[in-house]
């Protein structure tokens, strides 16, 4: 008994280090002081209403959309059939090209922010935006590699050469028989893609410029000069955000119903 207590107590204390943040930040979003004061004296939407009516967060939020939403999708693009070829096949230079492909995971995205910039300013005339996509795209494809080859590891390799010896392509069998089962990995690398880059800020400090930023680096810029609770309502407008991506993705894609069937047949 108690050492059901004991693991209890850390169990709660562990939840409370997590998510104790994120409440704070909750409840402050709802003060209707000038500044963060928690807990607020008197509860208020203000914030929010000013934070929704404000065009730069409108636009730089508009900018993360369509940047995340872009690049993931190119990055599932390169990223999947990549994942694929390192994982069923053996060439020269494939331990290299795996260190390579995970470069940007363990390289501090200052640095790779820096050597883009540097890289876009030295060796080509680019859009501020197509830098920005062009730099998510690279740091997501790691993301994207790596989770879906997992997923591809755990797939039977006979039913993918089932369907070749019964007359069907490598292609075509990738595409009806490979991806639907490797979907689960899919669906997590897009989530998971897509939530770096709308977060981002060490690649996106670099390569943002005027009139295009990331909705991360318009909260940077705004918490310069103000300390009043926009920038906490805004958190939590986004923190929502990522709740209901989530559970879209999972309903939509069937990434729970996946997952509890391999949960299934691994019990």
């Amino acid at each position: 008994m108690k050492k059901q207590w004991l693991s209890l107590s850390i169990l709660i204390l562990t939840f409370i280090f997590l998510l104790g943040p994120f409440l704070i930040l909750f409840i402050s979003a709802f003060g209707s002081e000038s500044t963060i004061i928690f807990p607020p004296k008197k509860f208020s939407i203000f914030w929010f209403q000013k934070v929704l009516n404000m065009h730069m967060f409108q636009n730089a939020f508009k900018t993360s959309v369509f940047l995340a939403t872009a690049s993931t999708f190119v990055a599932l693009i390169i990223g999947v059939p990549a994942a694929y070829a390192s994982n069923r096949f053996s060439y020269w230079g494939k331990e290299t090209l795996n260190l390579f492909f995970t470069s940007p995971i363990i390289v501090p995205g200052l640095i790779i922010g820096f050597s883009l910039l540097r890289f876009f300013v030295l060796f080509g005339n680019f859009s501020i935006f197509l830098g920005l996509f062009i730099g998510h795209t690279i740091i997501l494809l790691p993301y994207i590699i790596r989770v879906v080859s997992a997923s591809l590891s755990n797939f039977d390799t006979s039913i993918e050469e089932a369907a070749v010896s019964l007359g069907a392509s490598r292609l075509k069998t990738f595409f009806l028989v490979v991806l639907p089962n490797v979907r689960s990995g899919v669906t997590a690398a897009f989530i998971l893609a897509f939530i770096t880059s709308l977060n981002d800020v060490p690649v996106s400090l670099f390569l943002s410029g005027p009139g295009v930023a990331p909705l991360p680096i318009q909260m940077l810029t705004y918490m310069e000069y103000y300390f009043d609770p926009t920038i906490t309502a805004l958190s939590t407008i986004l923190i929502v955000f990522t709740i209901f991506i989530v559970q879209v993705a999972e309903k939509t894609l069937g990434l729970s119903g996946f997952l509890s069937g391999r949960r299934n047949e691994i019990s």
